[in-house]
């Protein structure tokens, strides 16, 4: 078999760092993977870049593959690993990442101590976790949301995710399977995604609670009045006491985000002050100032 310079597949010097390593693996997976690319020889060129990053990012087969290559080998040439290779090292085909690898890559980390190479077992795949955004109205009903997912190499999947009515943020859906692949036959992992709320311009998240503030006029709160209240069901009509004060909550029981309880809507009055724009309407304030002149709010 023929010595293989994995930094040269690569496109990186050998005293590349981690970060330098993961770009050129992006960067180069996203040109020949062969969803994208139907070139002739671009999943062979796939495969040897997977294998390249399997070893360059991995600190303990870096540093062994490193250390075999200062014994002045050179690509193309033939090579047949040195005596007790591997011993102590703990490398196991089995735990390899995802793809097709090579006979060099076996001869180095797919043998036992013994020095007889394995056969692959079979390896659960890993989980993969992800983060996914929903707007409020769609947490209160539930649904389903697409979901694009970069897989790592620059490739994107696009999945249609079912949300449960009620799911609050940081909560968990698992989608069995939708992790990376198993190898060898054994079963792939799962995606795990956790749930985030975006921001609402009309409420605010509480728990379950839903939180909206509710303007009203100063006639409104001092006489009392039916006000029409926006609620993640729908439009309900709220009664506003006589002598409401700015700031009050009120309460619409079971109007929150669903669950077992349900959550509650709590809406906060806040008074309103129409701007005075004729005369008519000064003379309005200050007949209302003589009516109220024993009236001090800061009292």
């Amino acid at each position: 078999m023929e010595f293989k310079d994995y930094y040269d597949t690569l496109g990186v010097k050998p005293d590349a760092s981690e970060a330098d390593i993961k770009a050129a693996y992006r960067k180069l997976a996203r040109k020949y993977h062969p969803d994208k690319n139907k070139e002739a020889g671009a999943e062979e060129k796939f495969k040897a870049i997977n294998e390249a990053n399997e070893v360059l990012r991995d600190a303990e087969k870096r540093r062994a593959y490193d250390q075999l290559k200062a014994g002045g080998y050179r690509p193309g040439e033939q090579f047949r690993p040195p005596p007790n290779w591997g011993q102590g090292q703990g490398f196991d085909f089995g735990d390899a990442g995802e793809g097709d690898f090579s006979d060099f890559f076996e001869s180095l980390f797919g043998r036992t101590a013994g020095g007889a190479r394995q056969a692959p077992r079979a390896h659960r795949g890993r989980d993969v976790q992800a983060h996914v955004q929903i707007d409020l109205q769609t947490a209160f009903d539930g649904g389903r949301t697409r979901l694009s997912l970069d897989d790592g190499s620059g490739s994107e999947r696009v999945l249609e995710v079912k949300i449960p009515a009620g799911i609050q943020p940081g909560k968990v859906i698992r989608l069995s399977g939708q992790g990376q692949p198993g190898m060898a036959g054994g079963p792939n992992g799962d995606l795990l995604l956790e749930v985030g709320i975006r921001d609402d311009a009309r409420f605010k998240l509480d728990g379950r609670n839903v939180l909206h503030v509710l303007p009203v006029s100063p006639w409104e709160a001092a006489l009392g009045a039916a006000v029409p209240v926006p609620t993640l069901a729908g439009t309900v009509d709220l009664r506003i006491p006589a002598g409401t004060q700015s700031g009050r909550k009120l309460r619409l029981k079971g109007r929150g985000l669903p669950g077992h309880p349900p959550g509650d809507q709590l809406v906060e009055v806040s008074i309103r002050v129409p701007t005075v724009e004729s005369e008519s309407q000064r003379e309005a304030y200050e007949a209302l100032r003589e009516q109220f002149a024993h009236y001090d709010p800061r009292r």
